[in-house]
């Protein structure tokens, strides 16, 4: 026994990295790789795999592979289906209404906004997915969302012959307003009814667009900067307070890295966007007729005090703060 012994001792001195076994977090996105959050998760897997010197391995999956679209992924990793996710901000409102703030239409209309409107949100996101038992790992910013469509938009008329997928209940609302037939759809369920013809037009950005080749089908987008929503990226708290000390530094440190970088990406992604999206034939509208700005307003301005009233007090404290913090 004791030779055993001291032959175990031997073995951990010389082969300690063998025998310590490698964490793996399964993280899913509904989500192309291609697009923003398809990048947060390779960018985050990267720098997560060098930081902790290949202790933690995060294995993504992508156009929801896993099963677990945006709207069901923090009930997934609150159950432990998956120890971590990316999900569309707006699709998690039924868990609590101040997921829907990054995409309410119109409040920002440029990066710098959308960057200032994240930092105030972030701790009320951050709490929200506390009470799940969650953990914030990192933001990912959108390019603007336009419309897309079978056929130009030219006036308001023509918004009320769409059947559009929106993503959230904010921009149904919205939507509905002004005559159209919207329902809100995860993306993993758009490409089906755009085949079927059950939808003729999509809110989304060029950005989700261009990854899922959605000038296949509608060869027009209008550029309505409705918002510039961010998708977010959550871990299981147990999981995450399961790392030794240094691994948890080697994830925060890896989150921040990530979310400097989708912020900087950014900046360049609307051009990068574009340029694709007009190789592939698609019809870009800069300069979209004002008529039909002003209708989508009118109807953003009512589902924006709808927001406020779903939200309570949070509504009035960040918007106010937003509000004075501009340069």
């Amino acid at each position: 026994m004791r030779i055993l012994t001291v032959l175990a001792g031997v073995c951990l001195l010389l082969f300690p990295a063998a025998l310590q076994a490698q964490i793996v977090w399964d993280m899913p996105t509904e989500y192309p790789q291609n697009a923003m959050p398809g990048i947060g998760l390779t960018t985050f897997t990267k720098h997560v795999a060098e930081s902790s010197a290949g202790k933690l391995d995060i294995r993504p999956s992508f156009d929801a592979k896993a099963g677990i679209k945006s709207a069901g992924m923090l009930a997934a990793i609150a159950d432990g289906r998956v120890q971590a996710g990316d999900a569309f901000a707006g699709a998690l409102e039924a868990e609590d209404p101040i997921f829907a703030l990054p995409s309410l239409p119109f409040l920002v209309t440029s990066t710098a906004d959308a960057k200032r409107l994240a930092d105030i949100a972030r701790p009320h996101l951050a709490a929200a997915l506390q009470k799940k038992g969650l953990r914030l790992l990192y933001l990912t910013p959108w390019p603007p969302s336009g419309i897309w469509s079978k056929t130009p938009l030219t006036s308001p008329p023509d918004l009320a012959i769409l059947s559009i997928r929106t993503y959230d209940k904010t921009s149904t609302e919205v939507f509905l307003s002004v005559g159209a037939k919207a329902a809100a759809i995860s993306f993993a369920d758009t490409m089906p009814k755009l085949v079927d013809g059950s939808i003729n037009a999509v809110l989304s950005s060029g950005d989700g667009g261009a990854g899922r080749k959605l000038w296949e089908y509608l060869p027009y987008f209008s550029e309505i900067s409705y918002s510039l929503p961010l998708s977010i990226a959550s871990v299981n708290q147990a999981a995450y307070d399961g790392l030794n000390p240094d691994t948890r530094a080697a994830v925060d440190a890896a989150s921040r890295q990530t979310e400097s970088e989708l912020w900087l990406a950014l900046s360049t992604r609307l051009e990068q966007n574009y340029h694709r999206m007009r190789q592939n034939g698609v019809t870009i509208d800069s300069n979209p007729a004002p008529l039909i700005v002003e209708a989508l307003r009118t109807g953003a301005a009512a589902a924006q005090r709808a927001w406020c009233t779903r939200s309570g007090s949070v509504c009035a404290e960040i918007l106010d703060t937003f509000k004075t913090s501009k340069p």
